[in-house]
């Protein structure tokens, strides 16, 4: 084939013969409908065979690879498919399955169906056999939790899974243009953990080698193979750095080139390429490690990582084609058809049209699914958003737009609708925006600090190792079905608030029967810790099926701000009054924290995160003055996504830090001295927060810990936390029951960091995805390994 040549930057250059034109990094696994969560909670329950499992998800591959090219995308996405996880798939993949988890019928050397039942137990613990979990964290900064890959002197390491190459080559036989994606091996080493005083990245090498034999066999179905490596947006260590630079010059070198395969592909001819794909943030620093990776094509977040789009322009070696991520892929809000083409423009200014890619900033797994599922959102608000179906039409409308194929009167419509969401009355509450600026120094400090406030809080007149739970309890199916009902207009208020109080009753008295010390209502009226409080919100609105993949099986309604936010009137007091009112034991008032409620909904972004956080502490500030009014003595204030809302570059960790805090303390600073404030986090590494977490000056915060064993508490050994802690010592979200010794194990741990007169005893998060069996007998086990304890002292 003769070689065609175009002039770029000022010389003659080979003309790109790029096929790769428009696509998305990732789509929902999770179908439309949640189909993906009722198929694997019917297996859960064997009410559907493995079979009808896997035909349920093979569906759902082919629906999601059909919406992709409907709209108009050049290639489709494989691999992005999971039952539970794909950091969790990768592990599968590599054969690094935990020795724990190894038995006679699933061996980590070989490949099967029982694939998936492998991964629920790493992802869920074995109840039968007592196993407990593998360890979970958030996903960078997203809301989307991932199985943290354990690395042992045990692990053998053996490629186990071709799921990945099943797909692509599938996918390729329906006639689809596939592009497969992998989580990059240096990001995976990245967020895995040591264990056994080894050392990961020793591992590399035989790691790469499993790769290079995946790609190797990837390249005959694809022409693109999509590498994520998301950790290039962090700050590496020169090691990384290193050994990026060698992994990467041996996978690029795995690819089937001109291999003369008559294997069945839509699109590959031989000549397969790496696509580097980075996104969450900008390269900055690590920009010239990308561009010298030996990779065909790079990816970059040109939403979060705006600053970067020049100097990625300019910079590009001549044949690397540029992936850019125009469309935002973590958000729901319709794109600046104009800005996001300017954008464009301005690069190919620079590097000409063959060598640009239009795509979503990062995967869409972070997005619900489809907006024309949507009945009830107000048609104006609703005419501001987007979804994944609708976001790759976007993507794939751009494409167009740069090749002039499509009239831009689409511009003038799209700029219309931006100017309209920038003026609406739904938007803009200047009470709310006064308030905010009138908020003083003062507001953000408790009148006296711990020490003294300690001193006044013994009216409580509460136990050495206090035990309590994090708020939740279980959520049955009629507690469910009685909030729909309610909903529906099946059932009055009267009766709706009945059901409520005699659901409250009975949570209050089994928690009397089990021994705790501070007792919780079990937020029966609750739907979602963030979505509760947004429905009694100005400014913000909801989806009827915007849901989108926290972890495994459980999915979130993220609220959606669209505007200034007030509060309409007391949204806990009624409820959190009547517990108190049925126990002479302090009764916890539960709130979600500002933060949380910022970093678990999808937020506007025509102001900054910081100045809606504002709004929103205020609103929960004014639901603590009105507990406290109603006699409520201990107060929760949840700041679950503290650490997740951290920038990725610890040069914007402060300013984040400082405003998140203020945040807390602009919401809890209101209280009175002899009123107890509670915060509680889950699935942070603590390291490098602990002095913020101290700054935020609740009187005692609980924290997730028990799947670590403890090992978070490390962050204690050197700071000295000044208030009381009460680190998890059971995993909730495993229905595995923990022992009452293994309990007490792990107080013992958490004592040597911590002192008793300080030391709560608490599970790691909220029960209510838990069944009732299950959670009355780890709590009294829980109860158990306390008094057992105190009586030791």
């Amino acid at each position: 084939m003769e070689t065609a040549f175009c002039f770029q930057k000022g010389k003659i250059v080979p003309m790109n013969t790029n096929t790769l034109k428009s696509h998305c990094l990732g789509f929902p696994r999770i179908g439309s409908n949640r189909e993906l969560k009722i198929a694997t909670e019917n297996y859960w329950k064997n009410l559907i065979s493995l079979d009808e499992l896997l035909a349920a998800a093979e569906n759902l591959k082919q629906k999601n690879w059909q919406i992709q090219k409907d709209a108009g995308l050049s290639h489709i996405t494989t691999g992005d498919f999971s039952f539970y996880d794909h950091i969790l798939d990768t592990t599968i993949m590599l054969g690094a399955v935990p020795p724990r988890f190894v038995t006679q019928n699933s061996g980590s050397n070989s490949g099967s169906n029982s694939d998936v039942d492998l991964v629920f137990r790493m992802a869920r613990g074995d109840v039968k056999q007592n196993i407990p979990a593998m360890q979970m964290m958030k996903w960078f900064d997203t809301n989307y939790h991932y199985i943290v890959p354990e690395f042992s002197p045990q692990i053998s390491l053996l490629r186990r899974s071709y799921n990945v190459v099943n797909d692509t080559k599938f996918a390729a036989q329906l006639g689809f243009s596939p592009k497969p994606v992998l989580i990059g091996p240096i990001t995976y080493l990245a967020l895995a953990k040591n264990y056994d005083n080894i050392d990961r990245w020793k591992l590399l090498d035989n790691i790469t080698e499993i790769y290079q034999s995946v790609i190797h066999e990837l390249s005959e179905f694809a022409d693109w193979i999509q590498l994520d490596e998301p950790i290039l947006c962090t700050d590496l260590t020169n090691e990384i750095k290193t050994v990026f630079q060698k992994t990467y010059e041996k996978l690029n070198g795995s690819l089937n080139i001109n291999s003369g395969s008559t294997n069945s592909r839509s699109t590959n001819s031989g000549n397969s390429n790496i696509l580097l794909a980075t996104y969450f943030g900008s390269l900055d620093d690590n920009l010239e490690l990308a561009l010298t990776s030996g990779c065909a094509g790079l990816h970059v977040d040109l939403v979060r990582g705006n600053s970067q789009l020049d100097s990625v322009a300019k910079k590009l070696p001549d044949g690397m084609i540029l992936s850019a991520g125009v469309v935002d892929g973590r958000n729901i809000w319709k794109t600046d058809l104009s800005a996001a083409l300017g954008k464009l423009w301005k690069i190919q200014t620079e590097i000409g049209r063959d060598r640009i890619v239009v795509a979503s900033s990062c995967s869409l797994l972070h997005c619900p699914v489809d907006l024309d599922n949507e009945t009830k959102i107000n048609p104006e608000v609703k005419n501001w958003m987007a979804f994944s179906v609708q976001k790759c039409s976007e993507i794939a409308l751009l494409s167009d737009l740069l090749d002039r194929k499509v009239s831009e009167k689409i511009l003038e419509e799209n700029a219309q609708i931006m100017q309209q969401r920038k003026t609406s009355p739904h938007v803009v509450d200047e009470t709310v925006q006064k308030r905010c600026e009138s908020i003083q120094p003062e507001f953000l400090l408790r009148n006296k600090n711990y020490s003294e406030r300690k001193k006044l809080q013994q009216h409580l007149n509460l136990p050495i190792l206090p035990t309590t739970t994090i708020g939740s309890f279980p959520q049955t199916n009629e507690i469910r079905e009685t909030r729909k009902k309610f909903r529906n207009g099946e059932i009055t208020e009267t009766q709706y608030e009945s059901f409520m109080q005699n659901t409250i009753t009975d949570i209050v008295r089994k928690q009397e029967e089990l021994g705790l010390d501070v007792l919780v209502h079990g937020e029966p009226e609750r739907n979602d810790m963030v979505e509760y409080f947004g429905e009694q919100l100005n400014g913000f609105c909801f989806s009827e099926n915007g849901w989108v993949q926290s972890y495994g099986n459980r999915y979130v309604k993220p609220p959606i701000i669209f505007g200034d936010v007030s509060r309409k009137q007391p949204m806990t007091v009624k409820w959190i009054k009547f517990a108190q009112s049925q126990t002479a034991k302090p009764m916890k008032g539960m709130l979600t924290g500002p933060v949380t409620i910022l970093c678990w909904s999808f937020v506007r972004d025509d102001i900054s995160r910081a100045d809606v956080c504002r709004q929103i502490a205020l609103a929960i500030r004014d639901e603590v003055a009105d507990l406290e009014a109603a006699g409520i003595k201990i107060i929760q204030i949840d700041e679950a996504a503290l650490r997740e809302g951290l920038p990725l570059r610890k040069s914007g960790t402060d300013h984040y830090l400082t405003w998140a805090t203020d945040a807390f303390r602009l919401a809890s600073s209101g209280a009175d001295n002899r009123t107890q404030i509670h915060s509680h986090m889950c699935y942070s590494e603590f390291n490098t927060i602990i002095r913020w977490i101290a700054r935020m000056d609740a009187d005692v915060v609980s924290i997730e810990s028990s799947r670590s064993g403890m090992q978070l508490l490390e962050a204690f050994r050197e700071f000295e936390y000044p208030n009381e802690i009460g680190p998890g010592v059971y995993d909730i979200h495993s229905p595995r029951v923990p022992t009452t010794d293994e309990i007490i194990g792990l107080l013992k741990k958490a004592l040597q960091y911590i002192p008793q007169d300080r030391l709560w005893v608490n599970p790691d998060c909220g029960l209510k995805t838990r069944g009732w069996d299950e959670t009355l007998e780890s709590l009294k086990n829980m109860v158990t390994a306390a008094k057992i304890l105190r009586n030791e002292k």
